[in-house]
């Protein structure tokens, strides 16, 4: 149990991260009782996910005073339109009392860079990979919102070392016993084998930490 407490601060957080955050709450480590999702899958629609973001926070300022926002910040947002606009400045415009975790996208949340690669060549070598998280399957219809098989085979295939799932909360392997053939129909629809690495929260709750002794 850590020294701080998140009593007095709520979590606004992408839907996909959901299982990861609850987890948290189960165990203790996250003792906040405001959580707000916007949600899953929202990065392809930068329109709606500033308005879902900016009003969860405005609803949880009113009920906590100081936010911490659980997105990344280089791939989450991207607005084609205007550059110029990103989280980082989104976020600033909300004020002191709201704070982002530092990461670029929910993977980076549960592993960094540098993690990543040593998963990545433990499991399959230099072969590209696929990184997900335990919510990009329980979210499937959500995150790839309008994607069709021909979308999919764009995108999924050229990853040769398949879709590695960044498992903190051990959802993957319950999924594959409570239903083998949904999970293989997922991994048929993107044309690549999809495995779970199993690893704690540890940097997902240093990176919690790290903003909530910015706002205490």
């Amino acid at each position: 149990m850590s020294e701080y407490s998140f009593k007095n601060v709520a979590i606004v957080a992408c839907g996909t991260m959901s299982l990861e955050l609850n987890k948290l709450r189960e165990e203790g480590f996250l003792d906040t009782e405001h959580l707000l999702y916007t949600t899953p899958g929202l990065h392809q629609d930068m329109n709606e996910l500033e308005s879902q973001l900016v009003k969860q926070v405005n609803k949880a300022k009113e009920r906590a005073g100081k936010v911490i926002v659980v997105f990344g910040g280089k791939f989450c947002y991207v607005n084609v339109d205007n550059p110029m606009r990103t989280m980082s400045v989104i976020i600033d415009e909300m004020g002191p009392d709201v704070a982002r975790i530092e990461a670029t996208h929910c993977m980076d949340m549960i592993a960094d860079d540098e993690q990543r690669k040593k998963i990545q060549q433990e499991l399959v070598g230099d072969e590209p990979v696929w990184w997900m998280t335990p919510g990009w399957v329980k979210y499937r219809k959500l995150v790839f919102k309008d994607w069709d098989k021909a979308i999919a085979n764009e995108n999924f295939p050229r990853h040769t070392g398949g879709a590695i799932v960044l498992d903190g909360v051990g959802y993957l392997d319950n999924y594959m016993a409570e239903k083998p053939e949904e999970f293989l129909e997922y991994c048929d629809w993107m044309g690549i084998p999809m495995q779970a690495y199993n690893l704690t929260l540890d940097r997902f709750k240093g990176l919690l930490l790290d903003q909530l002794k910015k706002l205490v």
